[in-house]
């Protein structure tokens, strides 16, 4: 039998050449930890590129990123899984700063900080209302690298099958469980989806789809919506 390995990092991926290689070549790889690279459909050259690195390359049933990650989740070998996107880009020490964070007290999972890679205050400001809201509430999102224990995972179920919000939903069975706590260490995410739309929009958006998701709007209903932004 197959000795599990200390970590699984699961990156969903969907038509993302343009960064791939780019993002694939920041990652740390290592005999500690496995990627698997779980791609849903892509009809770029994604899968072509991902091969050129010493990742697993997964296709998963079609669906969104929730079965994406489930999927990789139910073929990772490692105790502790981190869910990662392939634009977010991990901190030097990632795996002391996730150990460490996962053996404090009380902790059921954990997330990074986040930094956005973009310059000028207002997203410092941004920066600094995330930090607030994912150490004040225990909400970090799905950008800030969600890791836990595989067995913790597991007793959950995984992901919701929601087509949006699958990291909130998930972060919010896992409260009652024990700490989401959040890691000293920041993830640096692309400012793709700031420039794309601006911060002010983007925020809004981001803020109103929480809000109806906890006013009881179906998130296939928000998906719809959400996708048919510009």
């Amino acid at each position: 039998m197959t000795k599990n390995l200390p970590l699984s990092m699961i990156i969903p991926v969907l038509n993302e050449a343009a960064i791939a290689r780019e993002s694939l070549g920041r990652l740390p790889y290592g005999d500690r930890m496995e990627v698997l690279i779980i791609d849903g459909g892509s009809q770029d050259k994604t899968i072509d590129i991902c091969r050129q690195f010493p990742v697993q390359v997964f296709r998963s049933p079609r669906g969104g990123r929730a079965q994406q990650m489930n999927f990789g989740a139910q073929q990772a070998t490692g105790d502790i899984l981190l869910f990662l996107h392939l634009d977010s880009w991990l901190p030097p020490d990632f795996f002391t700063q996730i150990t460490q964070t996962l053996t404090a007290p009380s902790v059921i999972a954990g997330a990074f900080q986040l930094t956005i890679a973009l310059p000028g205050w207002p997203y410092r400001w941004l920066e600094k209302t995330i930090l607030w809201r994912s150490h004040l509430g225990q909400l970090p999102y799905g950008d800030q690298g969600l890791f836990l224990y595989r067995k913790h995972f597991q007793h959950l179920g995984g992901f919701a099958d929601l087509p949006l919000m699958e990291d909130y939903e998930l972060v919010q069975r896992l409260k009652p469980l024990g700490r989401v706590a959040i890691a000293p260490a920041s993830v640096t995410t692309s400012g793709r989806r700031w420039q794309k739309l601006g911060l002010l929009q983007t925020t809004l958006i981001n803020q109103a789809i929480v809000l109806g998701y906890h006013l009881g709007i179906s998130p296939h209903t928000l998906a719809r919506w959400y996708h048919r932004l510009p």
